[in-house]
């Protein structure tokens, strides 16, 4: 399982990448994982040892997958938080040693490991035999499927743990299977549209659930059972009215509590703030009627029908959330017609 992910195509055939896919200089392997991984610091085990590195690399929504190996004893540290990535670390060959909560774990053919290098430090360490299929995803797209699944986002409990999941024959290894086949049938262009959407869903609702079953934290149910009636009425009032919402203060009211009230109850119950679950609502809204748009409707007049003046805002905020820019949207869904 997983032998051949991004190496033979789906007619059992080596794919051919545009890039570069093996390297034996240290400079061209440190550019490959500052784009694919983030910034962070790597040191050799052994003096004078050169790389025989393995660099091949796919997307899936804004998921990147890669399988990687540095082909040399390896200690990996200081990891960039500023990039806002957490990787899940699948172990194909050899072995690897992770930063954990006590001793360090250790990954062998078949077991997974998960940091969100945003929340906490991490090191690892890696034998020359290495080799990884691993996936580097956003925070940012962590918290959109949490809330949109579970409908709070969790807090540090869950994105401070480093833990092992899955393992041989599990679930988790299963799905990963999955996406490497459905990708070689496309590789070496990246899946975009509702393919990357739909492979960027299930790893991150997957991986939500493996990563909070490991770390003791609970999601089905989890905070929006235990949220009181002021913070679910003020969602049902937002959802509804969302296109022309009402401010933060005179939902309040509305639901018979202060702002400050329920500021506090979405923070604790949400994980997130009144006005990021209106805005991402609205995003939602917007969405969904530029998918639908009739030909000669513009995203301009869609985006200012919701009230939206800032298109560069919008643009950035829409993709954020969705992956790709509401021309994009509007134009697949009328590809589709």
């Amino acid at each position: 399982m997983l032998e051949h992910a991004l190496v033979l195509g789906a007619d059992g055939a080596p794919l051919k990448y545009p890039e570069r896919t093996r390297s034996q200089d240290w400079g061209e392997v440190e550019e490959f994982c500052r784009a694919v991984y983030m910034p962070y610091r790597v040191r050799p085990l052994e003096r004078h040892a050169r790389p025989d590195a393995t660099l091949l690399s796919a997307r899936a929504g804004r998921v990147t997958l890669t399988r990687f190996s540095y082909g040399a004893a390896i200690h990996l540290d200081q990891f960039d938080p500023a990039a806002g990535n957490i990787l899940v670390l699948n172990t194909l060959h050899g072995a690897l040693r992770h930063q954990s909560a006590g001793e360090p774990a250790t990954t062998r053919a078949g077991e997974s490991f998960v940091v969100d290098c945003s929340r906490t430090d991490y090191w690892l360490e890696g034998e020359r035999e290495h080799m990884q299929f691993n996936l580097t995803i956003p925070h940012q797209a962590m918290e959109e499927t949490a809330e949109r699944w579970f409908g709070f986002v969790p807090g540090d409990a869950l994105w401070t743990s480093r833990v092992k999941i899955g393992g041989p024959g599990s679930r988790w290894l299963l799905l990963l299977d999955y996406v490497a086949r459905t990708l070689s049938a496309d590789l070496p262009l990246p899946p975009n549209g509702a393919m990357g959407e739909h492979l960027e869903e299930m790893i991150c609702l997957d991986l939500l659930r493996e990563w909070a079953e490991a770390a003791c934290v609970p999601l089905e149910s989890g905070a929006r059972a235990a949220a009181p009636r002021y913070v679910r009425r003020a969602e049902e009032i937002l959802q509804a009215e969302a296109r022309e919402p009402p401010s933060i203060g005179e939902v309040a009211q509305r639901v018979g509590v202060s702002a400050r009230t329920l500021s506090e109850g979405f923070r604790r119950f949400r994980g997130i703030t009144p006005r990021a679950f209106l805005s991402a609502r609205r995003l939602d809204g917007l969405r969904a009627e530029l998918e639908a748009a009739p030909a000669g409707h513009t995203v301009a007049q869609i985006a200012a029908g919701w009230g939206y003046v800032n298109f560069g805002a919008l643009s950035g905020a829409y993709r954020r959330r969705f992956g790709e820019l509401p021309s994009h949207t509007i134009a697949r869904a009328r590809g589709a017609d």
